[in-house]
């Protein structure tokens, strides 16, 4: 995979660039490094040390948190060109909690060593507003993923999930086994599976080995 130039991604995706002084720029640069990471790879779990911030350059990451008794509940996605800050907790006094980081698909990403970034937090105001800005937004979706694991039913929880998958793929064929749409969900698989049959009797889906095409998507908003 093509290495992408360092300086150039990070002054595309950090707002906060501009208002850096050329040797925080150069603390930051050095400071950053680009990886490559597996499908099912863990990039960060309550046995690893803080690895900092991670912005993806392509595929998708998953963040959850693990209950003792192994049951994983899905916080939020982040997709290419977004941030994760949560990675960042040493950094960030504010967060309290550990959560686990795995990739959902192959993807490269730029991970911001803790020590560089927690340097720039502490000099430039503008770095730290916009870490807490991102904190407060990925906040946001862990209550809206907390309100549908909550209060709403499976089936609703279910055309949301296949839907926003649509979307963000642009495409109606979702290549996705039962046990990966239960594990993003954080549910269990026979649970997926029969909510799958149940929405192929009704004609909102097509379901075939590892995939599920989507084929009444009207149908599937009308349950939300």
């Amino acid at each position: 995979m093509e290495q992408p130039h360092i300086p150039t991604v990070l002054a595309e995706h950090l707002p906060f660039w501009k208002q850096l002084t050329e040797q925080q720029r150069s603390i930051l640069i050095s400071g950053t490094s680009c990886l490559s990471y597996s499908a099912d790879a863990t990039l960060h779990s309550t046995d690893s040390q803080c690895i900092g911030m991670l912005l993806v350059l392509s595929g998708s990451l998953r963040v959850y948190l693990l209950s003792e008794e192994g049951r994983e509940i899905t916080l939020y996605r982040i997709y290419q060109d977004e941030v994760c800050v949560l990675s960042a907790s040493c950094v960030l006094k504010s967060i309290t909690f550990d959560v686990f980081i795995d990739a959902v698909e192959d993807c490269q990403v730029l991970q911001l060593t803790a020590s560089s970034l927690n340097r720039i937090v502490k000099e430039n105001i503008h770095a730290e507003c916009f870490s807490y800005k991102m904190a407060t937004e990925r906040f946001s979706d862990v209550m809206w993923a907390m309100q549908q694991i909550l209060f709403m039913s499976f089936d609703k929880r279910l055309a949301i999930f296949l839907l926003d998958e649509s979307a963000m793929y642009q495409s109606d064929e979702l290549y996705m086994t039962h046990q990966q749409i239960a594990r993003l969900m954080g549910t269990a698989r026979e649970v997926v599976t029969r909510m799958l049959h149940y929405f192929s009797s009704e004609g909102y889906v097509e379901l075939s080995r590892g995939i599920v095409r989507l084929t009444d998507n009207p149908g599937l908003r009308k349950l939300l």
